[in-house]
């Protein structure tokens, strides 16, 4: 098994809970010169690797390129079995990231995971993801949930967990609304 410092040991076992293994953010207290010494070896190790940013599911940037793009940051295969992230389940995350347009169709591997619909987690990024929002009231009417766990689960699963840029504001008439960052 790899060596890892508490900090790359952080960083991998943060991306092993995102969506698609986003290494980004980074952990609280890391940043500017010793952030990218810390990545920039676990680049060279195979850790990590740069790849293109999906703006459009709002993904954090490790770097800009300018015209409002840039490179994220994700957990490799090699940094996943690092932490003890089981090979298969490694190849399964590569396939969602990467897409269908990689897998020839009609193959076994062609086949995409079944998405769980009908969750409360599913209904709750629906109504974030929506142009206007939803209000705390329209979440907790949807879900059936308190004010404080949509609160909790839009902190700690949409942002922290899932890497998700929601923001929340006061609007006249509906009160706090919380939607996906443009």
């Amino acid at each position: 098994m790899t060596e890892l410092t508490e900090t790359q040991g952080r960083i991998l076992n943060a991306a092993s809970w995102r969506a698609g293994n986003l290494a980004m953010p980074l952990p609280k207290g890391l940043h500017g010169a010793v952030a990218k010494k810390v990545v920039g070896m676990m680049v060279e190790r195979g850790l990590l690797e740069e790849v293109e940013a999906n703006t459009k599911k709002h993904e954090p940037l490790w770097c800009e390129t300018g015209d409002g793009q840039g490179t994220t940051l994700v957990a490799t295969g090699a940094g996943l079995a690092a932490i003890g992230v089981d090979p298969v389940v490694v190849q399964a995350i590569a396939k969602l990231r990467n897409g269908p347009r990689e897998i020839a169709a009609g193959t076994d591997e062609a086949k995409s995971a079944k998405k769980r619909d009908g969750t409360k987690q599913t209904q709750l990024i629906a109504l974030v993801e929506a142009p206007t929002g939803a209000s705390l009231e329209e979440i907790v009417a949807a879900t059936g949930w308190q004010t404080h766990t949509v609160r909790g689960a839009i902190s700690g699963t949409l942002k922290k967990k899932l890497g998700l840029a929601v923001i929340s504001e006061k609007v006249e008439g509906r009160g706090r609304v919380y939607k996906i960052a443009n």
